[in-house]
């Protein structure tokens, strides 16, 4: 496939920068099928204030991120829904006076995702 260079404009600072073909060539060759949304300065600036890490999303971090990246692997323990029984895999070590729900079991009894408050309101 033959590319030409394209102009394209930063996300960050609104410059004009060009995207060549040899850049397009690069990232056809990586599987990347998205062309760059930052100019190379900006690019650099966010790669230096990531710690010269790639990956994550724009909201900065390791899919989510939340800011946990740099602490290294979390540990995750599995407990039983106290909804459905399924097994779960959670971040903090269960106790056995706290209910531990599945994704699915919290998701549906979180308020503000429209689901239903499986939870006693008297306990939080």
């Amino acid at each position: 496939m033959s590319f030409t260079d394209q102009t394209l404009y930063c996300r960050d600072c609104g410059q004009e920068f060009v995207f060549t073909a040899g850049e397009q060539e690069f990232y056809q060759s990586r599987g990347l099928t998205n062309s760059p949304t930052r100019c190379p300065s900006c690019r650099s600036a966010r790669k230096a204030q990531m710690g010269g890490r790639s990956g994550g999303n724009s909201y900065g971090g390791n899919s989510y991120s939340g800011g946990s990246r740099d602490r290294g692997e979390r540990q995750m323990y599995s407990a039983t829904c106290a909804s459905c029984g399924k097994e779960a895999m959670v971040p903090f070590q269960p106790r056995e006076d706290r209910p531990v729900y599945c994704s699915d079991c919290f998701q549906s009894s979180n308020p503000r995702s429209g689901g239903n408050n499986r939870r006693s309101s008297s306990r939080w």
